[in-house]
């Protein structure tokens, strides 16, 4: 985003590259969660878990060298990692799915907010 200069004559705005603006629906939402909990939780768990375990059956190879304690302290980063995005992961997995709701939630409260009251509400 760019403050120095006048929005577009079209009105506007958008990326400097020309994308498109955002535009999100519940059922992008949804897929986009389904996709965070079927494929990059699973994957990212899996792949982690494998580089981790790598790591530690290298350590152990190189105990007794000055690289056996620095593959040691990188195990520790690594699995400190895995462990942050992997937590990410789960709250973007949340956020997706609660949007829907709470937008949906906000809109039903305005809407009974604003709404008059009809004699034909009792019937």
């Amino acid at each position: 985003m760019r403050l120095n200069h006048a929005a577009p004559l079209d009105g506007g705005g958008g990326s400097p590259s020309g994308g498109k603006d955002l535009a999100s629906s519940p059922a992008e939402k949804k897929k986009a969660a389904e996709a965070i909990e079927r494929h990059l939780e699973p994957d990212t768990h899996r792949d982690g878990t494998q580089a981790r375990e790598s790591t530690g059956a290298a350590a152990r190879e190189f105990e007794g060298w000055l690289t056996g304690p620095a593959l040691k302290t990188a195990r520790k980063t690594w699995s400190e990692q895995l462990t942050t995005l992997m937590n990410r992961l789960g709250s973007e997995k949340a956020a997706l799915r609660a949007t829907n709701t709470l937008l949906r939630n906000t809109d039903t409260g305005i809407e009974l907010g604003i709404r008059k009251s009809s004699a034909l509400d009792s019937f």
